[in-house]
């Protein structure tokens, strides 16, 4: 999971669009698409412009987050309609429905038809019909909608799935997104065609479990032949990353591909979620242990240097202090450099919640004892890498990502160019990099 939106400042300008993402790289995705379609419905023509909120229920603190944004919107921009969607709206429409700043709820299929934009009081749509949010269970296909770009990107997220049929007792996200459904391979591979010719360097695969795809689709191509057949039909995408995946899944053609195809990044962010096998039973996960550990040992033989990230949960309901012992553990044993660390929280309607649940303050405890661990391992991670040459695709004010996902800082070059470098060091928190020279993106 990304990053929450924090701190959102809608700088508001009549007939204007702005579209507010919380969350995953899935609903950076699809927010492009909700614009075009808000477009196409005819939201700037409205006098105070829209503001579109697409949020993201994977922790209460997102759902809060969000709502504390809608709030400061309204009083920002009085004149404009809001409108909220996501999952956290396909979860719990009526609690934002309830909100006087919200115009207008629209759950996670709607959201991507500009016909539901057109469900508000300007287009003669009874006011008090405010949630617009159907069983997101009775959606069979995913659609391959066409973006040109990614607003504020360096690089561009292609969705590939959505949806889950897995029940991990602590995830709320298959009531957000349905079960499982597979965007067309022929739709992916043009959406990638599409963006590289717009110039995106990078682009990157994204789904709520992508290791799943292809099982509802003919044939029941898996994600190892979408990302050959990408490679293969699309030689102007020079990076092709994967987002969070299930190493249990992951299918020999993905292998070789990892260990064949330098434009498929070295980096790999796994979904673990503990490093106990006592707790992964509890959480319903489909791996153990020493699975996770083997996978990265093996992976690490096909491509060497290959880094990997991981989710893990801190606190969950039943942890000891020996179980949580070996989720501290496994941060070295796979050798993780990126660390996202979750400290468990709730979710109502989810079987862990039910659960004997960890005191709080432990669960905090905990949770930062992983991100001490993640850090120095990131740390350690920074210096193995000085003295080295790297390929760095600028993002922003002259700062970027080497191949591997790690940020680095180079001075003043343009978003979106990949710039060769040298790395002489680093500040605990970034590369240092010496540009050797810039090519065009």
């Amino acid at each position: 999971m990304s990053a929450l939106a924090k701190d959102v400042d809608v700088a508001k300008q009549p007939g204007r669009i702005d579209v507010v993402t919380f969350g995953c790289r899935l609903n950076t995705y699809e927010s492009e698409v909700m614009r075009s379609e808000a477009e196409t419905a005819g939201l700037a023509a409205l006098a105070g412009g829209a503001v579109i909120f697409n949020t993201c229920a994977v922790t209460g603190e997102a759902v809060r987050q969000a709502r504390q944004a809608i709030r400061k919107a309204r009083r920002d921009n009085p004149a404009a309609r809001i409108i909220v969607t996501g999952c956290a709206a396909q979860t719990e429409p009526e609690k934002f429905a309830a909100m006087d700043e919200v115009d207008l709820v629209l759950g996670n299929e709607e959201k991507l038809k500009a016909n539901s934009y057109r469900a508000l009081p300007d287009f003669g749509v009874n006011d008090t019909e405010k949630a617009r949010v159907n069983d997101i269970f009775s959606v069979r296909e995913t659609a391959g909608h066409m973006v040109d770009a990614i607003e504020g990107r360096a690089r561009a997220f292609v969705q590939v799935q959505n949806g889950c049929d897995h029940r991990c007792t602590f995830c709320i996200i298959p009531y957000g997104r349905g079960n499982s459904r597979s965007v067309p391979m022929g739709a992916v591979v043009e959406q990638v065609k599409r963006l590289a010719g717009n110039g995106y360097a990078e682009i990157v695969l994204t789904g709520v479990d992508m290791t799943s795809f292809g099982a509802d689709l003919p044939g029941a191509p898996k994600l190892g032949k979408l990302v050959k057949t990408i490679l293969r039909q699309v030689p102007d995408v020079r990076r092709l990353r994967l987002s969070s995946i299930d190493s249990i899944e992951a299918d020999e053609d993905l292998l070789d591909a990892i260990a064949t195809e330098p434009r498929l990044m070295p980096h790999l962010h796994l979904s673990l979620q503990s490093g106990d096998d006592m707790i992964l039973k509890r959480m319903k996960r489909r791996h153990l242990r020493d699975q996770s550990i083997r996978f990265c040992e093996d992976v690490r033989k096909l491509r060497p240097g290959i880094v990997f990230g991981a989710d893990i949960i801190a606190g969950f309901p039943t942890e000891t202090d020996a179980m949580f012992e070996n989720s501290l553990e496994i941060v070295e044993e796979c050798g993780l450099t990126h660390l996202h660390v979750f400290p468990f929280s709730p979710r109502e309607g989810t079987p862990a919640a039910r659960m004997p649940q960890v005191r709080r303050e432990l669960v905090k405890q905990r949770a930062a004892r992983l991100r001490a661990a993640g850090e120095a391992a990131y740390v350690r991670h920074l210096s193995s890498l000085a003295g080295s040459r790297q390929s760095i695709l600028i993002e922003r004010d002259g700062l970027g990502r080497t191949e591997g996902f790690t940020l680095a800082a180079l001075g003043t070059s343009a978003p979106g160019e990949i710039v060769e470098a040298d790395i002489t060091g680093h500040d605990g928190a970034r590369l240092m990099a010496t540009p050797l020279a810039a090519h065009a993106a």
